[in-house]
């Protein structure tokens, strides 16, 4: 998705992200400084405004970023040490400090991970050293403290970086936020749980280092933001697929409390019910990592710690949170119907056509949709609720797209909101987002419309990051957006002057702001068939949390079968015994 990653941008601040003439993080020295003079120097060939911005004092010492067109940038901040040799798979550990000023003007490698995402991102330097952060800082920063913004990305915790130009956070800041973009460990090296990994651990646990990493960024912006002008009592989290979904396990997970105070989740959250899925429970991840260490090729976990990242993240394996009793105690749908989760604001919401991402590289057709699904969804609610039979091709893609979209994303978000609303705790706010825009005209993804992750541009105000024909009705949406978003991260409300006014969802009215063409409040789309889903989860909840009183009940009724027939047979003997007698 070029739109997403296009390096040719016209006024972001990220044009000279990946120039080689800026120098990288380090200490400030003679040739340092003529390094940096040299990329400042080709910043101002671009025709941007760019200075060396003051010094600023963290806990690890003293950092310096670069102040273009009146935003700071500060880039490659690292808020861990090394996740290497030994610390593969363990806990992230605190940063080392150094003396003089390390220059923050480059992004740091991304983490380790197989392709990008997006898929056609331009390729970056990757490191198993990846643990640093991001900030951006509007101008003029006097007065209060201001809001803090930190971006968690998605990829299916398999992909995703920090740097990618489209979470820029230059144009959010200069609507009054700090924005903190941070890298988190990816795939195996982010989430292998193994028996011999949790041994090692103080808590006997494993699974969750990537989860560990993104709450290591945010006690790392608990200790340090007010040195850029931030507040630590007004952080929002914001991310959208697989970050959205870390964020509804950050927003129950104890370990969180206190390190943000509103929550933004863009299409993902982890409310399906874990015993519908697989490797969720910790007892179950372990035996994936066992299985993964059977394939590849490693005798020991010694073994697969001296291996090459590069070597071992060639064997196939698949992430996932994991419920381990320590970072998340407890499924999240679990934990908010009980009231446990953090009392935060919250604003989520999805997209109208989610699924059609999911239509890439496949063919699907009549013949073969409930086959696809099935293969899709490793549970047997498809059989369930699926869409059935279709009288053509067309059809059939159609259903597949809208069933992918409500299943993966649209129910999660719905039950998100519903779950928060019903709780009695802070006010929630839903949204869906319905516009169709002209992203990637001669590429696959034309004409997709309201797809997964087609929100962000807007979300980032980054429309000019591609060269597209916007229409007003773009930028009108752009604006909008943004602003509700900052808004916010401000006061808990996304509400301001000149916008459509949003209300808080609430169980009765289902009421959710529509994003697309119009800006304006309404009733939640397919709602119909959210409920249909959340029906079939919940007697599958039940199933599973009753299982012994329903067997116990089953043998019951069984046995009163068994002794109503012996006592029916007998009765019956009996009448016929004085039948014959007489």
């Amino acid at each position: 998705m070029q739109w997403l990653t296009n390096p040719r941008l016209t006024d972001s601040l990220e044009a000279p992200a990946g120039a080689d003439i800026c120098p990288r993080g380090g200490r400030w020295n003679r040739h340092f400084r003529h390094r940096t003079l040299l990329c400042l120097a080709a910043l101002a060939v671009l025709g941007l405004s760019v200075s060396v911005a003051t010094p600023v004092r963290i806990d690890s010492g003293l950092v310096e970023g670069m102040q273009v067109n009146g935003v700071t940038v500060f880039k490659g901040i690292p808020f861990a040490a090394p996740p290497i040799g030994p610390l593969r798979w363990r806990a992230p550990q605190a940063p080392a400090a150094w003396t003089g000023i390390r220059s923050a003007n480059q992004f740091a490698p991304i983490c380790m991970q197989h392709g990008s995402y997006p898929e056609d991102a331009p390729p970056e330097p990757m490191s198993e050293d990846c643990l640093y952060l991001n900030i951006w800082v509007p101008p003029h920063v006097t007065g209060d403290p201001l809001p803090v913004m930190v971006w968690i990305y998605g990829g299916g915790l398999m992909n995703g970086s920090a740097s990618t130009p489209l979470y820029a956070g230059d144009m959010l800041a200069r609507k009054g936020v700090i924005v903190v973009t941070a890298n988190y460990r990816l795939g195996v090296l982010g989430f292998l749980a193994h028996p011999g990994l949790s041994r090692e651990s103080p808590q006997r646990v494993s699974g969750n280092y990537g989860l560990l990493d993104q709450l290591a960024a945010l006690r790392w912006v608990q200790r340090n933001i007010g040195a850029f002008g931030g507040d630590a009592a007004r952080v929002t989290v914001f991310g959208q697929s697989s970050g959205s979904i870390s964020i509804s396990a950050l927003t129950t997970s104890p370990l969180a409390k206190g390190l943000f105070q509103r929550a933004i989740g863009e299409s993902g959250g982890l409310f399906e019910p874990i015993e519908l899925a697989s490797d969720f429970k910790l007892i179950d991840a372990e035996q994936a990592g066992r299985a993964f260490l059977a394939r590849s090729g490693a005798r020991t976990l010694q073994d697969l710690r001296a291996m090459r990242a590069e070597e071992v993240i060639k064997t196939r394996f698949n992430p996932h949170l994991v419920i381990d009793g320590y970072a998340l105690p407890q499924a999240p749908y679990d934990a908010y119907r009980e009231g446990r989760q953090n009392d935060v604001d919250l604003l989520v919401g999805s997209n109208a056509r989610e699924g059609q991402l999911f239509l890439v590289n496949r063919t699907i057709t009549a013949a073969n949709l409930d086959e696809v699904l099935d293969s899709d969804f490793s549970h047997p609610i498809v059989s369930l609720i699926g869409p059935g039979s279709m009288a053509n091709d067309q059809q059939a893609r159609s259903a597949f797209v809208k069933f992918e979209g409500e299943m993966r994303f649209g129910w999660d978000m719905w039950a998100w909101a519903r779950l928060q609303a019903d709780a009695g705790k802070r006010r929630v706010f839903l949204y869906r987002f319905t516009k169709s825009s002209p992203y990637g005209v001669d590429d696959k993804y034309y004409g997709w419309g309201a797809s997964h992750g087609m929100e962000m541009p807007y979300v980032f105000d980054h429309l000019d990051q591609q060269r597209l024909p916007w229409t007003p009705a773009d930028r009108r949406l752009a604006l909008a957006m943004s602003t509700y978003w900052t808004n916010f991260a401000k006061s808990g409300d996304p509400n301001g002057a000149g916008l459509p006014v949003w209300p808080p969802f609430t169980t009765p009215n289902s009421q959710a702001m529509l994003l697309g063409e119009a800006i304006a409040s309404g009733p939640i789309p397919d709602v119909t068939d959210l409920r249909r889903i959340d029906r079939l989860y919940g007697t599958a909840r039940f199933v599973a949390h009753h299982a012994y009183l329903l067997f116990a009940v089953t043998a019951l009724g069984v046995l009163a079968l068994i002794v109503g027939i012996v006592r029916f047979v007998r009765k019956r003997y009996r009448r016929l015994s004085k039948e014959v007698s007489t």
